[in-house]
């Protein structure tokens, strides 16, 4: 059962929409963020939000989301062509406008960037970004739970290490490698 009651509806919209996996880790995304919101001086409020709707163009095909993004007017790279892992982002964050009627500013950027991260994130951004990668469904990452002591003390450096982390999984594996996430990372190395 939801703990943010106001939220029922919108979790349950949300349902409809999403297989039972991604709603699953989409309830677990708003719960950490909201833990995090408390630790760092976050509203609770607007990182539940955030962390609920966060995906929810997941489980929209890639075609799809491109005819939406076309629809929406949204810049599309030659990597977002190739990946919905990152393009559902960019969708998601005009759905959860939308479809789910969320206004906030910053809560529609922290949808926005919560795969590749951006130089300059704002706290929601950050708190998002890194409870994407550390809800409790998560167990594939390597140094998962050293990361998951350091959100609670260090956000921009559990920040760099995801980055850093997800970088090297990627060159590892021979898969393509967002722009974003390169240059997110070398801003955090370069301010911390």
């Amino acid at each position: 059962m939801i703990r943010f009651t106001k939220y029922n509806i919108l979790a349950e919209k949300l349902k409809e929409e999403l297989d039972i996996p991604r709603y699953q880790h989409s309830l677990e995304v708003a719960y950490v963020a909201s833990q995090l919101a408390e630790t760092h001086g976050e509203v609770k409020d607007k990182a539940f939000r955030a962390g609920l709707l966060h995906d929810c163009a997941k489980c929209i095909p890639i075609e799809v989301q491109l005819a939406l993004c076309e629809m929406y007017g949204i810049e599309v790279s030659d990597f977002d062509k190739r990946s919905s892992a990152v393009l559902h982002a960019k969708v998601g964050a005009k759905l959860a406008e939308d479809l789910y009627s969320e206004q906030d500013a910053d809560v529609l950027d922290a949808i926005r960037y919560h795969t590749t991260g951006r130089p300059g994130m704002s706290l929601l951004e950050k708190i998002i970004f890194v409870a994407d990668y550390v809800e409790p469904g998560r167990d594939k990452a390597p140094d998962l739970h050293m990361i998951r002591s350091l959100v609670l003390t260090d956000l921009d450096a559990a920040v760099i290490k995801i980055l850093h982390d997800t970088l090297l999984y990627l060159q590892s594996s021979g898969k393509d490698t967002d722009p974003a996430t390169r240059e997110t990372y070398e801003y955090y190395i370069a301010n911390k």
